[in-house]
């Protein structure tokens, strides 16, 4: 004989089926997809309708209702989005007036910079650090810090610079910067001392680099005041895009602008603290709709642009 009582489930009280409420229905289920006989908006139709895969169509669905509407659509970049080679996609999606504002930080500039020039990125930082040449490539850093201080005399910033700098390039036309310069899409780079390998080169003018990157800052802001209505992807930036978002918002807020009822999204490998807060959750309270998607930059992005133009063009 047990020392303990037990419940007596003779006594519990069930419902029927049909008048619980339930999150998931049959209509709702994936279906095998057929490349051989069906389309890539076959293969949408295919996704399951629920999770995530139902929101990042609601994503795709407000995005391209707000670029129908002639609303913004601002793209923030990490470093590691260009450096798994979706440069390529950013660059479509600029030639197609999708995205209308590009915010970058300056890792990012490095790689499309070294692309563009030299047809290859990202070193091995491991190996090149024992002893002591991790970062100094001479070629990326006279490029970037002389066209930066080229450009300080005039009024264009970090972004302008190197954008306008690299249209001598014979591959311009697969960079994001080079793409903007050319079309006159804002392109900001958003630099923090310390943090690049062009930083720590002869080469290297703190005061320059400072103050084209807060002219950028200051592009951006006003880019952000438009911005009520529009779309925010902020992809693979876990700090400093997120920071300076929610400053260029403030500021746009602070000066009068009614910045509300858009949508924003961070793409990332991982949910940060920050891309969480200054991008999906609080920009968005009192209007407007967050999303978060994780996974694979080289996945998740070719994805999400095959879903924007299958949805411009079919819809």
């Amino acid at each position: 004989m047990s020392k303990f009582r037990k419940v007596d489930l003779s006594k519990v009280r069930t419902i029927s089926i049909k008048n619980r409420k339930s999150k998931v229905s049959s209509h709702q289920l994936a279906r095998p997809f057929s490349p051989k006989d069906e389309s890539f908006t076959d293969f949408v139709d295919s996704l399951p309708q629920v999770l995530v895969a139902e929101e990042l169509r609601e994503f795709v669905a407000a995005l391209v209702k707000a670029r129908r509407a002639g609303r913004p659509a601002i793209a923030m970049l990490g470093a590691h989005v260009i450096k798994v080679g979706l440069s390529p996609l950013v660059v479509d999606l600029l030639d197609r007036n999708i995205l209308t504002c590009i915010a970058m930080n300056s890792a990012a500039a490095i790689h499309d910079v070294e692309l563009t020039l030299f047809g290859t990125t990202s070193e091995d930082v491991e190996s090149n650090l024992t002893d002591g040449t991790f970062g100094m490539s001479q070629e990326t850093g006279e490029f970037m810090n002389g066209a930066l201080r080229d450009a300080v005399r005039s009024d264009a910033g970090y972004g302008e610079a190197i954008g306008g700098a690299l249209q001598r390039s014979r591959r311009r036309r697969s960079s994001i910067l080079a793409t903007c310069f050319a079309r006159a899409i804002p392109a900001t780079v958003h630099a923090a001392i310390g943090t690049d390998i062009i930083h720590q080169q002869p080469t290297m003018d703190g005061a320059v680099t400072g103050e084209l990157s807060f002219r950028d800052f200051q592009v951006f802001a006003r880019v952000v005041q438009e911005l009520r209505g529009g779309v925010v992807m902020n992809i693979g930036s876990a700090v400093i895009l997120p920071e300076v978002f929610l400053k260029a918002l403030t500021v746009a807020r602070n000066l009068g602008s009614n910045v509300s009822h858009f949508t924003t999204a961070n793409f990332d490998m991982i949910q940060h603290y920050r891309p969480r807060m200054n991008v999906v959750t609080r920009p968005t309270k009192g209007g407007g709709r967050g999303y978060m998607f994780t996974g694979h930059h080289e996945i998740m992005i070719p994805l999400l642009c095959a879903l924007i133009k299958s949805r411009l063009d079919g819809a």
